[in-house]
């Protein structure tokens, strides 16, 4: 499956070119990974934000992002889902994934009615996404650009065109029943 990330040109185009992140990349740091294309534009600017210019497309194995879902924890402190606020810190503190739900994008990166998922990967998930889960990484700066150019002047059944297809991805209930926002 892809997901998509932005990152400096420094590590992104090492990474689209190695076919894998540079030794630059921060295995310690919470990495975030995102399933819809729009909402990367929307966090990155269309490339355009400082230390986002390189979007990038990595493609990972379904077993290695279900192991993240089924290894997450709320981003966030849900009632409904936690006994206390005391026990969802000590799931946080424990999981080496975070599930967090944003408002999906539209073209014009306005929020639609609908979430789509982020997901960090910290520590052990992080090791496992960077040395066993990645399959391949493309730099898709040039077709972000492209997409904005249409959008900025109004062609968006052109933009529409160019977009990735991008599907509902199928999870058990079980896995994601104590994700849900």
């Amino acid at each position: 499956m892809t997901v998509y990330q932005a990152y400096d040109p420094r590590i992104g185009l090492a990474a689209a070119r190695g076919g894998r992140f540079p030794a630059a990349w921060k295995r310690d740091r919470m990495t975030w990974i995102k399933p819809s294309f729009l909402w990367m534009m929307y966090r990155c600017g269309w490339g355009a934000k400082e230390g986002q210019e390189t979007v990038l497309a990595v493609e990972i194995t379904r077993e290695g992002f279900e192991w993240a879902l089924r290894h997450a924890c709320l981003s966030h402190y849900v009632p409904e889902l936690h006994a206390d606020q005391a026990e969802w810190k000590r799931q946080l503190r424990h999981a080496p994934a975070r599930v967090q739900w944003d408002p999906e994008r539209d073209l014009h990166l306005n929020p639609l009615p609908y979430r789509s998922l982020q997901l960090g990967l910290g520590g052990e998930a992080a090791e496992r996404y960077a040395d066993e889960w990645i399959v391949g990484i493309e730099d898709v700066t040039p077709l972000a650009k492209q997409v904005h150019a249409h959008v900025r002047v109004g062609e968006l059944t052109r933009a529409a065109a160019l977009l990735p297809a991008e599907r509902p991805y199928p999870v058990a209930e079980k896995t994601v029943s104590r994700l849900r926002r």
